[in-house]
């Protein structure tokens, strides 16, 4: 059965394939053959089955001839959320990450920042990095004793190391001082989710050498692996949970989920439309393949030649020579 928001809005673009998203209940969910309306406000107006697409038309005012089909190897998911970026440190990514961390910072960091007075630098650098900004809200995020040198730093400065998580903002979570102990190593994510903690995955450039999320949820699989072969008691994450992660676990740690992370009826059509066998890309498809299949695939061996269009609150943005609003 079709859900929709309210019926005297105006739809601007149907979308009718296979959409996948996650949800609090499920990892991944797969909606074959659903047709999804996005109104002029860029909003998910409905979404329903293909087979609906009738009752659809008449309720919300659409044409048949309207409705984008997708392919075959094709698939909508949700927008990758990377949830901590340093931007201003993008222009010196992949650069030394084997020096300790505040001999790094010392070296690359603090001598660029201070560049950014320059505007022409800054234009140049921010460029790169964003090329179409729509802010909801701006999230100010920190780290906490990234390495044994700032915890001896930290250390330094609290005099009393097992109370500098008091100079963080404290909250009334009963298990803040035993998650931020986490850190400094390898996250043990079946932990920090047994705390109910809101989690989600950031690049977290330039100490991470790659702006792409989807490089992120490599590490965080490979990293679950290596604490399963330290314990193999431990549960290691599958793939499913990684890609909640990196959408609606996203959204949810930057508090951002009642508007975007998944597919649901009122909130923004921020989209990716995957094509797994795109010609020229990094997937060869042998094989006819289910969509959680080749969900897998494109996050395991996908990248920018596989994203055929970026949708932001229901505006293409890429192909970013396409200038028209969509």
């Amino acid at each position: 059965m079709a859900k929709f928001n309210r019926t005297n809005t105006e739809i601007a673009h149907v979308y009718r394939g296979t959409f996948i998203h996650s949800t609090q209940q499920a990892a991944v969910q797969i909606l074959e053959d659903a047709l999804l309306g996005v109104d002029t406000e860029g909003k998910i107006a409905f979404i329903g089955k293909g087979t609906e697409q009738d009752r659809l038309c008449q309720t919300f005012g659409f044409n048949l001839s309207e409705i984008t089909q997708l392919a075959q190897h094709e698939f909508f998911m949700p927008g990758l959320v990377d949830t901590h970026i340093h931007a201003s440190q993008y222009s010196y990514a992949g650069t030394a990450l084997d020096m300790p961390l505040l001999q790094w910072l010392n070296t690359y960091t603090f001598p660029v920042e201070s560049r950014f007075k320059d505007l022409e630098f800054a234009n140049r650098v921010y460029t790169k990095v964003v090329r179409n900004i729509f802010m909801f809200k701006t999230k100010i995020l920190t780290h906490f004793e990234n390495d044994f040198g700032q915890r001896a730093l930290v250390g330094k400065v609290c005099m009393d190391r097992n109370n500098s998580v008091k100079h963080y903002k404290e909250t009334s979570q009963e298990s803040q001082e035993e998650t931020c102990r986490l850190c400094s190593g390898v996250l043990n994510v079946r932990k920090v989710l047994k705390h109910k903690v809101r989690l989600g995955l950031g690049t977290d450039v330039a100490g991470g050498y790659s702006a792409s999320i989807l490089d992120a949820i490599r590490r965080a699989l490979e990293s679950s692996k290596v604490l399963t072969i330290q314990d193999p008691e431990y549960d290691t994450l599958t793939f499913e949970e990684v890609f909640r992660l990196a959408t609606l676990g996203g959204s949810q740690a930057l508090s951002l989920d009642d508007q975007t992370g998944n597919f649901e009826v009122g909130k923004d059509f921020d989209a990716l439309r995957v094509n797994v066998a795109a010609p020229g890309g990094p997937i060869d498809l042998i094989q006819s393949e289910e969509p959680k299949i080749l969900l897998e695939k494109f996050l395991n061996l996908g990248d920018d030649r596989n994203i055929v269009q970026v949708f932001v609150a229901g505006r293409k943005v890429v192909p970013f020579t396409d200038a028209t609003p969509e």
